[in-house]
This record gives structure tokens, C-alpha cells and sequence, in this order.
């Protein structure tokens, strides 16, 4: 297998890892811990518990589906936007650019089964000090796609090639 195609392979297994991971993270807080109803609380850590929410919107709460028709209109959204993940990380040849798409397309695949199945995202990590929470409740579809953005727009500010021009200094010229 070509490095290019081997590195595309790996990014396509973190995504399937980080969507069933996800997947299982839900079911296991939900299920075994019996977290089933919204405001259902597990202390963990004086900085961490784990709290069931339902996200009827997208980030940070964000166009909140109200009908059936926002719902769908959501999942539509964010199919389209893991689409264009997809191809970009199919396009992508380097393991380090492809990763972060990886983490990302998990993330967007685990958060629309979730809004497709129950008609919200299930979020349950609650990271707080004392009552600041410098986030909402979260999940790890979440988590991941945070991780997976920030890791792009580093990447992208701090691996821009300098242009090495041959005539820097001298006044530009008009033809």
C-alpha cells in the first residue's frame, strides 16, 4: 500500500475508533451507570462528574432544533459537513494532516447517530472548578472534534512555508 493511501487508512480507523468509543462512552453512561434522565449526576472528581444533558442543538447549544424539520435540517448540516471531511481527508497525504480530519469525521459520525436515533446529542462530561465550568457538558464526539480543530488551525499557522523571495527589499515594479 502506497504511504499516502496507508496514512488515509489510519485516519479512517480513528474516526471509526473515536465513533465507536463514543458510541460505547453513551451507552455506558446511560445505561450501565443508569444515567437516563436530563440533570442525573455521578460525582467523580471535585473538578469532574459526569451529568446527563441532551443537546437539541449543534456547538455550544447553538440553532437549536425546536420541529422534526430542524432536526432533520441539523442532521442534514452536519452529514454535509462530515462529507467534506471525508473528501478532504481522502485528498490529504500527510499522517499528521490527516489525523486531526480523522478525529473530527468520529466526532461529527458519533454526535448525528445520536441526533438521528433520539433526536439530540447525549453529553455527560462536566468539567468544572467549584461553579465555573469553562465549558457546557460535553461528550466525547466533542471533545474530539475541539481537539481535531485546534490541532488544523495549529497546524495551519505554524507550518505556513516561508516565501523565500529572491528579491526581498527591492521596491516592486509595475508592467
Amino acid at each position: 500500500m502506497a504511504p499516502a493511501a496507508a496514512n488515509r487508512a489510519k485516519g479512517l480507523a480513528l474516526a471509526a475508533l473515536i465513533l465507536i468509543a463514543d458510541q460505547w462512552l453513551k451507552h455506558y453512561v446511560t445505561r450501565t451507570l443508569g444515567l437516563d434522565l436530563d440533570g442525573e449526576q455521578i460525582k467523580l472528581l471535585p473538578f469532574f462528574d459526569l451529568t446527563r444533558t441532551s443537546n437539541f442543538g449543534v456547538s455550544l447549544g447553538m440553532f437549536t432544533a425546536h420541529s422534526m424539520e430542524m432536526r432533520w435540517g441539523l442532521i442534514g448540516m452536519t452529514a454535509g459537513i462530515a462529507a467534506a471531511v471525508l473528501v478532504w481527508l481522502l485528498r490529504e497525504e500527510k499522517l499528521a494532516d490527516i489525523l486531526p480530519l480523522g478525529l473530527v469525521l468520529g466526532g461529527a459520525l458519533g454526535n448525528i447517530r445520536d441526533r438521528w436515533l433520539f433526536g439530540h446529542v447525549i453529553d455527560y462530561a462536566d468539567l468544572h472548578f467549584g461553579e465555573w465550568r469553562p465549558f457546557l457538558v460535553f461528550n466525547l464526539a466533542d471533545a474530539a472534534i475541539t481537539v481535531g480543530v485546534l490541532i488544523i488551525l495549529a497546524r495551519s499557522f505554524l507550518s505556513r512555508e516561508k516565501r523565500h523571495d529572491s528579491h526581498a527589499g527591492e521596491p516592486a515594479t509595475e508592467n
